[in-house]
């Protein structure tokens, strides 16, 4: 695969959603997270754009401008995500095929569950830090853009339970139950920590 090109560049929307709706194991959950994350803080991105430059809201220029350079940068390691997720479950694929009788298999089984849950880990970590951006935006940003804050908290909420979902897909299987238990429970301990943040954006924008 050839990392970030594979769907950036290769494919339309149209043909990413059509190779996500096909019986081929990749692009699955956790690449689809990241693309959804990738829209949720491309809305972002877009509130902060249309506040900078505004001297209704010069008292937060420099705040928008930060946020401007952040949410561009998650939106481009969240594409780069997409690709590197499938990437990481080819060799869990292989390691499936893989007689049971045969020596070593559980050894790579094990080093490969680990190598699938790395990325959804990172897509889910990278999108709760998307989730805290959107507090100022909500909050601060352009008032004829908060309706699109709204709806990349929504974005970027979803991706974080998408992936969380994917890496305990992974450690359910895993033979190391303490590490596998220390993965469960920062998911766990980040989930409970980011649902009232997504839950208040959402409300305080929704009851306005």
């Amino acid at each position: 695969m050839q990392s970030d090109r594979l769907f950036l560049e290769q494919f339309s929307v149209d043909e990413f959603s059509a190779k996500i709706a096909s019986n081929e194991p990749f692009p699955g959950g956790g690449g689809a997270s990241a693309a959804v994350a990738a829209v949720g803080i491309a809305l972002g991105n877009m509130v902060a754009r249309l506040t900078v430059g505004k001297k209704s809201y010069a008292d937060v220029e420099d705040e928008m401008q930060e946020l401007l350079v952040k949410t561009e940068d998650l939106r481009k390691r969240f594409l780069r995500l997409i690709s590197k997720d499938a990437e990481d479950f080819i060799p869990l694929s292989k390691a499936y095929r893989i007689p049971k009788d045969e020596a070593g298999r559980d050894e790579e089984l094990e080093r490969c569950l680990r190598l699938a849950a790395q990325t959804p880990m990172e897509i889910f970590d990278l999108s709760c830090e998307a989730l805290a951006l959107f507090e100022p935006l909500a909050r601060k940003g352009s008032k004829l853009a908060v309706t699109d804050a709204a709806t990349g908290v929504v974005f970027c909420w979803a991706a974080v339970r998408g992936a969380a979902i994917n890496v305990k897909a992974n450690t359910v299987l895993m033979k190391d139950r303490a590490y596998a238990k220390k993965l469960d429970a920062h998911i766990d301990e980040a989930m409970a920590k980011y649902k009232p943040t997504a839950d208040s954006i959402y409300d305080f924008i929704y009851n306005r």
